[in-house]
């Protein structure tokens, strides 16, 4: 497990040295991103702190930032911090591990992580835990983690067909969760739930390829997005991309 959980940072180091802060940027303005964004920043204090835990390039701390919330950044991928300082040398950033977080117990207004905690073989309950400590009691904890969708679970049974035993890859480590295991997660850790929503699905539809995806980064096609606006009416879960997790430290 050790082995898994370090080689799967190296695989972040290697995405993030290929990528751009600025293109990340852009995906804040996808349609997707929107309306997740309006979901959860109703629940934000603009005057506590907000930590975004597995920042990245630091691209929703900025976002928030310039739109008024008092947000820092942390990440074990050293290199995509330098890019980020490197575009902005203001941001308040800072190396370490969502498991042992350098910040007092009680010291944090909102933790927020966005496909994040579905990459540690040992599983999310420890950096949850870790979460409800820095947090402050009514603290928020915002969560998007990959859901197990229609799409999903046909990609897997082809795996098995074809011989693959598991979802991991063999240096880089991911799973899913439906939303009765991340309830289950984040109740057991110390949170009350005020929402759980399936989110994104223009994007799961995205990873069928062909006429859903359009030039650019991660981009969807309005295909896409007018199927995926269709597909969150009539089938919400079993097309969402991901579930976003809403809860209040207790």
């Amino acid at each position: 497990m050790p082995e898994l959980y370090d080689t799967t940072r190296q695989t972040w180091e290697d995405i993030w040295e290929g990528a751009s802060v600025e293109t990340e940027l852009d995906t804040l303005r996808y349609s997707r991103a929107r309306q997740t964004i309006a979901r959860y920043e109703r629940y934000l204090d603009r005057d506590g702190i907000i930590l975004e835990a597995g920042c990245g390039l630091a691209a929703v701390v900025i976002y928030l930032r310039e739109k008024g919330f008092r947000v820092i950044g942390l990440d074990y991928a050293v290199n995509a911090l330098r890019k980020a300082h490197a575009f902005d040398p203001t941001l308040p950033l800072c190396a370490g591990d969502v498991h042992a977080l350098p910040y007092a117990s009680g010291s944090l207004a909102a933790y927020l992580s966005f496909g994040v905690l579905e990459h540690f073989p040992h599983g999310m309950g420890p950096a949850l835990r870790e979460a409800a400590r820095v947090l402050r009691p009514g603290g928020i904890l915002v969560l998007t983690i990959p859901y197990p969708n229609l799409v999903w679970k046909l990609s897997q049974l082809r795996r098995r067909l074809q011989g693959a035993s598991r979802l991991n890859q063999e240096d880089f480590y991911e799973s899913t969760y439906t939303q009765h295991d991340l309830v289950r997660e984040a109740q057991a850790a110390g949170f009350d739930i005020l929402e759980v929503t399936p989110t994104s699905h223009a994007f799961t539809l995205w990873g069928l390829g062909g006429p859903f995806r359009a030039p650019g980064y991660y981009r969807t096609s309005p295909l896409a997005d007018r199927l995926g606006s269709l597909l969150a009416r009539l089938a919400p879960w079993s097309f969402s991309f991901s579930t976003l997790l809403i809860g209040r430290r207790r």
